[in-house]
Order: structure tokens, then sequence, then C-alpha cells
């Protein structure tokens, strides 16, 4: 069976902020200018939204440029930021902080961002914007100057063994003159961009963090709507970057989470566990005395900063998003700053396709030109030495910001660089085993009950989406040096050192089954071994209200 194909003007990857915007965008250009571009949007989730997780605090400022009549639009930004609290943990105590002005709300909403882009990809059907959900992206097209002209979509029931099942379905070829790349951080068709065109010469490696996110239904009594709680400190040691989230939305929700930098070094560390015991947190329990737990998940997050946003363009495409990089890291945002990312590049875009000899392999040169020149690069440049500065330890990581943020206001002269995550592990030898409190079923959770309400579902009989390059490495370098921290890292139970019964014969198992495309496997694994790529389209999670 031969793939179908279909042609449009613009195809972009991801329906998240960025590429929903860019989608938008484009057409209300073409509305104003009375031309006609057509643009399609491809999703691997089973709808818009499915696989969106964040916080999330949204600041508005890139929705006001896009759609300045959001409010009468029904956007779901219902709850204005309230009150900012700022914390620092001990094991038994809270100390309050002043807030960093990063950090200030004022003007912000607490969100769904999940149901944003549901409420987003609306406005971009409503434009006339083709939208397919539930197909992934598994191949991008190259024409024999190499140049992309395209993506195509993955095959649909293949089975284990790699035969076809009598369900197969061809993936289908979307031909574009341009192809906007918008899958989020670490995305699998991106890491191939970077390699081919070889994007991140000159640049810092893209560093990230892992964020743990659940959703609680509160009693009402401990509910204040629109409070935005942070803190810094326990659980995690003065060396390892991270921190906590506690955002109250309506509806009596409050949306909790902790994010890890994986730049941490300690291999028997894990990330789903701390953020269950800070939950037990004197200062952070009462939270969730009556409450009920009702959706789960996470995801990495790009926190390399200016010093890492890889070459943004490459003949017949671009990078929008996070799938370049644009969180502001000590704002704890890159909604705005991705949705932005999506507006220039597609007004770069408009103007490349409308020049009467558009044709193939166009390059965007005016779209980076665009970034530089924008807010985003101007708040991105201000703090760019944020994040590097705790690679030093949480006291001189909060020192050197009040410093930079006060006395130079960002300007600082000099600019610090990042370290690949994955060689940041210290061997098992030299590191202390942690004890984790066992779950209570009420506050804390296992692994496995917490996949099930993040609503994730692959189709079994399927090749596995987590693949390694050497079968021989988890058991000879992973477990021999570092304890399988795969174990650890991963927070939904996929990877499990099973042995005989008398404790012999250890091997890796891999349940992909459970994956919540969170990627913090491709990115942490020592040796880069584990190579994360697209399932079946409309597998992993599905997000309601996250």
């Amino acid at each position: 069976m031969e793939r179908e194909s279909m042609e449009y003007d613009v195809v972009i990857v991801g329906a998240g902020p960025s590429g929903l915007s860019a989608a938008i965008r484009l057409k209300q250009l073409c509305a104003e200018q009375g031309k006609e571009l057509s643009v399609c949007v491809v999703e691997k989730g089973s709808e818009v939204g499915a696989h969106i997780l964040s916080g999330a605090v949204l600041e508005p400022r890139a929705l006001n440029e896009l759609i300045p009549d959001w409010r009468e639009k029904g956007a779901p930004l219902n709850t204005p930021a309230a009150e900012d609290r700022f914390m620092f943990l001990t094991e038994t105590k809270g100390f309050r902080l002043p807030t960093p002005p990063q950090m200030n709300n004022h003007g912000n909403y607490i969100v769904s961002l999940g149901n944003v882009c549901r409420w987003l990809g609306e406005q971009a059907e409503a434009a006339g914007v083709e939208i397919y959900a539930g197909f992934a992206v598994a191949e991008i097209l190259y024409d024999e100057k190499g140049a992309v002209y395209g993506v195509a979509t993955g095959d649909m029931g293949i089975g284990k063994d790699g035969e076809k099942t009598a369900n197969y379905t061809p993936g289908v070829e979307l031909h574009a003159k341009i192809t906007l790349f918008a899958e989020g951080c670490r995305g699998s068709l991106s890491k191939g961009l970077f390699q081919k065109y070889d994007l991140r010469k000159g640049v810092d490696p893209q560093t990230y963090g892992i964020g743990i996110k659940e959703l609680w239904e509160v009693d009402p009594a401990k509910h204040r709507p629109g409070l935005i709680w942070h803190s810094v400190g326990w659980p995690m040691d003065t060396s390892t970057y991270g921190g906590s989230f506690l955002y109250h939305l309506e509806g009596n929700l409050m949306a909790v989470g902790f994010v890890i930098g994986l730049d941490y070094q300690n291999p028997y560390l894990s990330p789903f566990d701390e953020f269950q015991r800070f939950k037990l947190h004197p200062e952070v329990k009462p939270f969730f005395e009556g409450a009920r737990r009702i959706s789960y998940g996470a995801r990495a997050l790009n926190e390399g900063g200016l010093q890492s946003i890889p070459k943004l363009t490459f003949p017949g495409g671009a990078l929008i998003g996070d799938a370049a990089g644009f969180l502001n890291v000590p704002k704890i945002k890159g909604t705005h700053t991705a949705m932005k990312s999506g507006m220039l590049a597609a007004e770069a875009a408009f103007d490349a396709l409308t020049q009467e000899d558009a044709g193939n392999g166009i390059e965007l040169a005016a779209y980076p030109e665009k970034v530089r020149a924008s807010w985003v690069w101007e708040e991105l440049r201000g703090v760019r030495n944020i994040r590097p500065s705790f690679h030093y330890g949480l006291w001189a990581g909060l020192a050197y910001s009040a410093i930079d943020t006060y006395l130079f206001r960002g300007k600082a002269p000099w600019t610090f660089h990042h370290h690949a995550d994955h060689t940041q592990l210290k061997k098992a030898a030299e590191c202390t085993p942690i004890a984790y409190p066992k779950p209570d079923g009420k506050i804390t959770f296992d692994k496995l009950s917490s996949v099930f309400i993040s609503n994730t579902n692959h189709e079994e009989n399927q090749p596995a989406h987590l693949t390694l390059r050497n079968e021989s490495v988890p058991i000879e370098v992973n477990l021999a040096l570092y304890d399988a921290p795969e174990q650890r890292y991963c927070p939904a139970g996929v990877y499990e050192i099973v042995r005989e019964d008398d404790g012999s014969n250890p091997r890796l198992q891999i349940n992909a089954q459970n994956c919540v495309h969170c990627k913090t496997c491709d990115i942490k694994d020592p040796t880069q071994n584990i190579n994360w790529v697209v399932p079946e389209g409309g597998g992993g999670p599905n997000y309601p209200n996250m």
C-alpha cells in the first residue's frame, strides 16, 4: 500500500501553544491581506490538549497581541492571580521570603494549559486551519537538495514483531513549502534536525527539569482562588535544583507540582518520590486534608534559556516554542514566549510564501531576526545567568540571583554556561541511597496508581517506542555503575530491573504501556542509550484540565 500525500503551504507539527499561535497568526495575515495559504496542524495526542501539561500561571502578553478580544471569545482564563507566596522550607518549618520580581504574578492567570490549547484549537479551526489529532509524525521528508519538504505520519497497525497486522494503515505524507516544528521539549524530530543541520553548533547544551504535577479537589474551606505558592529548599539538598508550586484554580481545584533540575547528581534520587514526600511537609500537608486527587502527569521542560537556543531555521522549516527552548526559568513561564515565537515564525513564513517566486526549501532568515528584535529575546537575555548560577548550590544561586536582579538588572557583562544533564550523574558508589516513606494512599501515592489517573494508554501490539541503541548497556553500564537510575528518574514505572528468584540474571524490562511521554529517560540516561521515538498516534496520556 502506497502512502497518500496531501499538499499544504505550511504544516505545523504539534498543537501546543506555539503551533496553534503560528497557525492562527498565518490565517489572520491571510484575512488582513487578502491572500490564501493552506495550513495544517498535526498532533500526536488523541485530541488537542491531551498531552499538554503545565503548572500553569499564564502571562497573557502574547495572547493579548494574538487575540485581543479573548475574553469575549471565552478563553478559559478564569482565575486571576491574587496572592504570591515564596517559601523556603526546612524539614520541619517554612519561612516566607520576599517574592522575586520575576515571580510577581500581578495581571496573570492560573489556568489549565490543556484547556487553553483546546480553546486555541477552536480559534484556529474557525479561522480555516486543518487540525489532525491522533496522528504521530514519525518521519521528516527531505528533497534531493537536503531541504525539508514536509513530514509523514507513522504507519498504524504494525505489531510488536514489526510485521503488519490486519489493522495496518500506512502513514500519510504531508507536503509543505514550510514546516514548523512545535513538538515541545525534547521533540523526537527536533533531535534529528539538530544533528542533520548542526543547529546546536556554538551554543550551550539544552538543560532540562522534570515537572511532576497532580490536580486535586480541595476542601472549600481551604481553597484560596488565585493563591500562587512556590517553595525552594527541602526536600532537595542544597546542591540539587528544585522547587514546588501550588496554584488554586476555580472550582475548588488545586494544581500541585514539583520541578527538579535534571542535572542532579545522585543516581538514587527519584523525582516522583521527592514530590510525594514534599506533600507531607507541615506547611503543605494541611492543603491536602479532606482533599481528593483527580489527575496526575509529568513532563520535561527546557531550562537552558538564552545560551541554549539553537539556530532556529534550516531549508524548508523552523523550530518554534519549546522545541527551540524559550522558557523563562526564573519567571517559571514559557507559554507567552512560546506563543510569541510561533507568531513571529508565522509572520516570516507569510512574507516568504506570498513572494512571487516562493518555492520549496525556503529558509526563514527573517524569523530569527524577528525573535532577536522582540520582547522574547530581551526577556531571556535579562535572566540568562540566574538558572546556571544554581550550579554552585542553592545559597550561591539565591545570592547571585538577587545581585543580578537588583544590582546588574540583568545586564551583567558575563554569561554563565551549561553542561549536558546526562554528564552530571555520579557513580552509585559515590552517593548515599535515599530512604523514601511508603505511600499512604491518601496524600502520597505509588507510580502505578498515579499513571492510572493520567489515563495513559498505548495500543499493546505495537513496536516499543522506548528504544535502546545498545541492548547490553542497561546491565553492563547503568546497573553496574549507577544502580540503574532509569528505575527512579522515570515518573511512570516504565523501567524495571527484574531478576530470577535467586537474584541472578538481571535484565531491564521496559513497560512502554505506562509511558506518559515526559522524555526524561531520553534526557537523563547517562550514556544516551535510550532513544524515545513516537508510538502510534493517539497513544500516551489523556490529560483532562492539566
